[in-house]
C-alpha cells in the first residue's frame, strides 16, 4: 500500500483482511505525521486505527474505512470513518463496554477508540451495518460540526468527481456539494475548482455565490452544483442551485421537502440562477447530494440518527443509498438547536 500523502479529500480502504488493516495502519501513522501531531498522538492513532480496521475484519460485511486529514481553525487532526453493513450491534453502550466480546476477543476494540480518540462517535442497527468517526487531535478537539460529508469515488477511480465544503464568512454558516461533469480526473479537477473558489469567495448569499463559482470555474468541464445557507436568525435557509444536486429539508414529524436547483451547468452557457428561502426551524436537518446517491432514502428509517452528529447520516445515507457506478457525495448540516 504505497500512499506518501493522503489529499485533504482523503482516502478509502476497503478493509477485509488484516494485511490490509496493517497497511492502513501505516498510512494512518504516516498522516499524523504529515501534520505535525505529536508521536504521542500518533501513537494512539495507531492504536484507533488498528482497532477500527481489527472489528471491519472480524465483525463486518463489506467493511471500508475514510482517512483523512481534518482542518479546523488553523489547526489539523486526523479523521477516520468506518462504514460496514452488517450485522450491527443492538446495543453500542454494551459493545464498548472493556470485556465485551461476541468472537472470544479480549474485548477492548470500542473501549480503546474511544478511550485514545479525541471525538468518537457510531452508529449501528442490527442488520443494518454500523458507521462510526473517530478524531485524534493534538490538544483539545474543535467544537462539534454543524455539518458533515462524504464524498466517494466510482469504483475503479481513485478521485470522486464530487465534492463538498463547509465555511464560515462573515457571520454566514454555508455549504456547498458539486458534481463535476462525468467522473476520473477531469471531473475531479472541476469539482476541486468549484470547492476552492467556494471557500474563498466573498460573502453573500447562495445565488451570489453560485454565481462566482460560475465564472471561476469556466476552464474546467462544468458541474452541477448547489449552496445552502441556514440563517439562524429568520429560521430560514437560503438555497441556490444549477443541474441535478438533490437537497432536502428533514423535520421530525413532517414530510421532507425538496429544494428547487435549476437547470444549467456552471462553469459553461449562460445559466439563471435564482435564491430560494425555505423555512429551517430549530432541529432541521438538511440533507444534499449528487446524483450517485438515489433519493428514496428516509431518514425515519434510522431511529434516533437525526439527533446523532451529522457526518454519521452522511455515512449511513452514503453507505445504503450510494450507488458504486457513479461518483457520491452526501453532505448534512443541522439547524442550530
Amino acid at each position: 500500500m504505497s500512499i506518501d500523502v493522503v489529499p485533504d479529500h482523503g482516502v478509502w480502504f476497503r478493509v477485509d483482511n488484516g494485511a490490509t488493516a496493517g497497511g492502513v495502519r501505516r498510512v494512518a501513522e504516516r498522516l499524523g505525521r504529515q501534520l505535525g501531531l505529536s508521536a504521542e498522538r500518533i501513537a494512539d492513532l495507531a492504536i484507533v486505527t488498528a482497532e477500527i480496521t481489527s472489528n471491519l475484519v472480524k465483525h463486518a460485511r463489506e467493511g471500508a474505512l475514510l482517512l483523512r486529514p481534518a482542518r479546523r481553525d488553523g489547526r489539523a487532526g486526523v479523521e477516520l470513518v468506518a462504514i460496514d453493513s452488517g450485522p450491527g450491534m443492538a446495543d453500542l453502550t454494551v459493545s464498548s463496554a472493556d470485556g465485551h466480546s461476541t468472537v472470544g476477543t479480549l474485548g477492548i476494540g470500542l473501549g480503546a477508540i474511544a478511550r485514545q480518540s479525541s471525538r468518537f462517535d457510531a452508529y449501528s442497527r442490527p442488520g443494518g451495518g454500523t458507521v462510526l468517526c473517530a478524531q485524534v487531535w493534538d490538544g483539545p478537539p474543535p467544537a462539534p460540526d454543524w455539518a458533515g460529508g462524504l464524498a466517494r469515488p466510482i469504483t475503479g477511480e481513485q478521485d470522486s468527481g464530487d465534492g463538498y465544503a463547509v465555511r464560515l464568512v462573515e457571520g454566514r454558516r454555508q455549504v456547498l456539494v458539486c458534481d463535476g461533469l462525468g467522473h476520473g480526473p477531469l471531473a475531479a479537477a472541476a469539482t476541486g475548482a468549484a470547492v476552492a473558489a467556494f471557500r474563498s469567495a466573498p460573502a453573500g448569499p447562495p445565488d451570489i455565490v453560485v454565481r462566482h463559482l460560475h465564472a471561476a470555474i469556466s476552464h474546467t468541464r462544468g458541474a452541477a452544483l448547489a449552496v445552502a445557507e441556514p440563517d439562524a436568525e429568520t429560521g430560514q435557509l437560503h438555497y441556490a442551485g444549477l443541474g441535478n444536486i438533490a437537497a432536502m429539508i428533514v423535520i421530525i414529524g413532517e414530510r421532507r421537502r425538496g429544494l428547487v436547483s435549476l437547470p444549467g451547468i456552471a462553469g459553461h452557457q449562460r445559466p439563471t440562477v435564482r435564491g430560494y428561502d425555505y423555512p429551517f426551524p430549530p432541529g432541521a436537518t438538511l440533507v444534499m447530494h449528487s446524483d450517485g446517491v438515489v433519493d428514496r432514502w428516509d431518514l425515519d428509517d434510522y431511529p434516533g440518527l437525526v439527533a446523532r452528529p451529522p457526518l454519521l447520516a452522511a455515512a449511513a445515507l452514503l453507505r445504503d443509498a450510494g450507488i458504486r457506478r457513479d461518483d457520491a457525495c452526501v453532505l448534512v448540516a443541522r439547524a442550530a438547536a
